[in-house]
């Protein structure tokens, strides 16, 4: 296990890295960047190679290898929400996004609980960070076991009022030509430029299913992916031929809902697993959002599996 001093593009100061080496793995984490995953990759074949995208160096969440998602996840509109009658406002939180992203957890400094050469405990305390109305606590523990990675992320509700939670990774993938996806779903949730839900089909479009083993479209790209998909049962494997690797993510007490965003001409994707679909707070029944009252807390258990195929 080390600590080191990370150079930060675009700013004069530095982001600590944390690095953890158990067996054929390796971890990096950044807790003062949003608890963030910097790599985790695999001594393989007499080289180390990527499991997950690598950091960039920059100070934006949006080029690290993985990031929490609390206390709820993907996109809010009309400024908010209603809870039991009253409205509560939700900032816009990142230059470029019509909406609110992702909750706040991912915009603050986390704190190093705990750790040892195989795992890590990343803490946060926020109260109403940028005028959000959420005061809680959080948790991201990160361990290597032996055939992979397991995150748990946990929230407590320490406001004086119930609000309804949520919760989410944001892991990016690499990918190329050869790379396959299975990740089994029932529908998606259709959606406009913004790109907030417009309606639900169980009729997939054009490379959007992945019920069975399909590229995931590169370099000969599909149309951009940015959608809830429903019915998810928990698993999906990302297969790397060339790589002689498979990458199993499996999500515990799965509610069903997963979000994939696959930009054309890029060698990434993302699989979200996540506890609601995009914009929740304004669907008919907020499926997937747990109202918890002060002291009550919610909890996100994946795993990802590496195996060889």
């Amino acid at each position: 296990m080390t600590t080191s001093p990370a150079a930060q593009r675009g700013g004069a100061s530095a982001i600590e890295t944390v690095t953890l080496r158990s067996g054929h793995q390796r971890l990096s984490v950044l807790p003062g960047l949003g608890a963030s995953i910097a790599a985790w990759d695999l001594e393989w074949r007499g080289a180390w190679t990527p499991l997950l995208r690598p950091w960039a160096g920059a100070d934006d969440l949006y080029t690290t290898a993985c990031f929490p998602l609390v206390p709820w996840s993907n996109r809010i509109t009309e400024g908010g929400f209603m809870h039991k009658d009253l409205h509560y406002p939700v900032l816009q939180n990142r230059a470029g996004e019509n909406y609110p992203i992702h909750g706040d957890g991912w915009l603050q400094a986390w704190r190093v609980a705990e750790q040892s050469d195989q795992h890590i405990v990343l803490a946060l305390d926020s109260a109403q960070y940028d005028g959000d109305p959420y005061t809680y606590s959080a948790t991201q523990t990160l361990t290597l076991n032996q055939d992979g990675l397991t995150i748990d992320l946990q929230v407590t509700n320490r406001g004086a009022e119930e609000l309804p939670f949520g919760l989410g990774l944001h892991p990016y993938f690499p990918r190329n030509a050869e790379t396959r996806l299975q990740s089994r779903a029932d529908g998606v949730w259709l959606c406009g430029a913004d790109p907030i839900p417009t309606g639900h089909t169980r009729d997939f479009p054009a490379t959007f299913d992945y019920n069975r083993f399909a590229p995931v479209e590169f370099p000969i790209d599909g149309p951009l992916i940015d959608n809830c998909f429903t019915g998810w049962d928990g698993v999906s494997h990302i297969d790397y031929p060339d790589r002689g690797l498979r990458l199993s993510m499996q999500m515990e007490n799965c509610t069903g809902y997963s979000l994939m965003y696959r930009p054309p001409g890029l060698d990434y994707f993302c699989l979200e697993p996540i506890t609601h679909p995009i914009d929740a707070f304004h669907m008919p029944g907020r499926d997937g959002l747990v109202n918890l009252a002060p002291d009550a807390s919610m909890r996100l258990l994946t795993h990802f599996i590496v195996s060889e195929i």
